[in-house]
């Protein structure tokens, strides 16, 4: 059988009890995402999707909570100064990472401390 993958449809953190109102502050008000709606039968598990274009990001509640310091998603963008500098302004810090040959890249954090690469390729 052929088969091959097409694209990832979504990624999702694990963050603590609670999270939605943080989540909601860093992913729409910092990065610009836009909220989607959950299916009513995953909304009692807590947790909030968002999406900014074709790339999604889910948000679900894990307890007990430990935030993924190694394991990340890497999204790669357009302008990644005017990202960097958007993020510091808001109080968002950044590590700079200058060891993956041909492109320019950065790690941040999310508001519960799961690692987030950001990259583009030069």
């Amino acid at each position: 059988m052929m088969y091959r993958f097409k694209a990832i449809d979504h990624i999702q953190l694990a963050a603590p009890t609670g999270c939605e109102d943080s989540a909601r502050k860093f992913f729409i008000d910092i990065l610009g995402f836009e909220e989607m709606e959950k299916p009513e039968e995953l909304k009692k598990r807590g947790g909030v999707w968002f999406r900014n274009g074709h790339t999604q990001v889910h948000i679900g509640v894990e307890e007990p909570f430990a935030p993924a310091k190694k394991a990340h998603p890497a999204f790669e963008v357009e302008n990644i100064e005017a990202l960097k500098k958007h993020l510091l302004a808001n109080g968002v810090d950044v590590i700079e990472d200058h060891n993956l040959p041909g492109a320019k890249r950065f790690y941040t954090t999310d508001p519960f401390g799961n690692r987030i690469e950001i990259l583009e390729w030069i």
